[in-house]
């Protein structure tokens, strides 16, 4: 949990006043949580897009205007369906001694050797929901691919998380696998 946000408390309510903020990259937000009250702030639009790609998943110390640090974690991001932009985020606290379920980013990295051989690379999932406390919870986990042949696939029970993470995600679930072109073209006819 070493990723601070900026948490100040928005100051308008109305549509034209978001619309404001967001020409000026400031998003509106909302946190939410544990015995807390509902708070609407505002957040930085680009340090808030550095974070989204960066740590999605992660804990992150949120500095409210009155100077407290409390961790919070990005529920949902709301996005514009034609440019992309970002037009709200909902911010949960956390409760750093209760268990928590979160989803952790999976990161493929290498070049797989059937793909290297003509085989097509098929991604099925890009993250796995977990159980754990919050600060064993991984922002993300990297995944080498370079050893799966043609025919090959990973499931979400290949990987290894630490002791106290618990992957709640079916361990049957397929997260890559690497499909033969004939196998490919079968599938989209």
């Amino acid at each position: 949990m070493s990723k601070f946000i900026q948490l100040n408390k928005r100051t308008g309510e109305t549509k034209s006043h978001m619309n404001q903020a967001r020409k000026q990259g400031r998003i509106p937000a909302v946190l939410y949580g544990i015995g807390k009250d509902t708070l609407s702030v505002e957040v930085n639009e680009k340090e808030m897009l550095d974070i989204l790609k960066k740590h999605p998943r992660a804990i992150l110390q949120g500095n409210t205007s009155d100077e407290k640090v409390i961790p919070v974690i990005v529920q949902s991001v709301q996005k514009d369906a034609m440019s992309g932009n970002l037009l709200h985020i909902d911010f949960h606290h956390v409760n750093m001694t209760e268990i928590m379920d979160s989803k952790v980013t999976i990161q493929f990295s290498g070049e797989a050797i059937g793909v290297k051989s003509g085989g097509v690379l098929q991604i099925e999932i890009y993250e796995v929901e977990v159980r754990c406390m919050p600060g064993d919870l991984p922002t993300s986990m990297e995944v080498d691919i370079s050893g799966l042949d043609t025919g090959d696939k990973l499931l979400v029970s290949d990987l290894i998380f630490k002791d106290g993470i618990e992957v709640l995600t079916d361990a049957n679930t397929v997260m890559i696998q690497i499909k033969t072109v004939h196998e490919e073209v079968e599938a989209t006819a």
